[in-house]
């Protein structure tokens, strides 16, 4: 379709992925990536900086609530859980890496589970669904870095 801007292409192919296209290659890795990212979150929890983003967020509440990682008493509205795991994830800076820099697990895997754990019982997602999520926000961020002028020129700034 030549008369399809660069933007539709994109949200097509985004919105044409589904779990027939994993390879046996692609759950392993994605397994590897989300374990690893569980972990460095979870050292995370006890940084300086993700004790200040948790008592910040205290202030915020909402009928939907995800949990905080290390605090199994403590949730907050799926947006704020979602920044306080993250910012867990990338306060160690051992999370994973692509080049030039930017760290997809730690951006994708805290939204995709604090979104995850919103949805109303009757509705859970599955494992396999979760997978997919996390892997359709991977590509995203990919081809998005791929995209994009300023990111390529980040070795050459530092």
């Amino acid at each position: 379709f030549p008369s399809q801007t660069i933007t539709g292409n994109f949200a097509n192919v985004i919105h044409g992925l589904n779990a027939n296209h994993f390879t046996d290659q692609v759950i392993k890795r994605s397994k590897r990536m989300i374990l690893d990212t569980l972990g460095v979150g979870l050292l995370g929890t006890s940084t300086e900086v993700c004790h200040k983003v948790t008592q910040y967020s205290k202030i915020y509440s909402s009928d939907l609530s995800s949990t905080i990682w290390g605090h199994l008493d403590f949730r907050l509205p799926p947006l704020y859980a979602a920044f306080v795991n993250g910012v867990a994830v990338h306060s160690m800076d051992f999370d994973d890496t692509w080049h030039p820099a930017t760290h997809p697990s730690g951006a994708v895997l805290p939204a995709v589970i604090a979104l995850s754990e919103a949805f109303p019982q009757k509705k859970k997602i599955s494992g396999l669904d979760l997978l997919l999520a996390f892997n359709v926000g991977i590509e995203v961020q990919g081809r998005l870095l791929r995209f994009s002028g300023e990111a390529r020129n980040i070795p050459k700034r530092y």
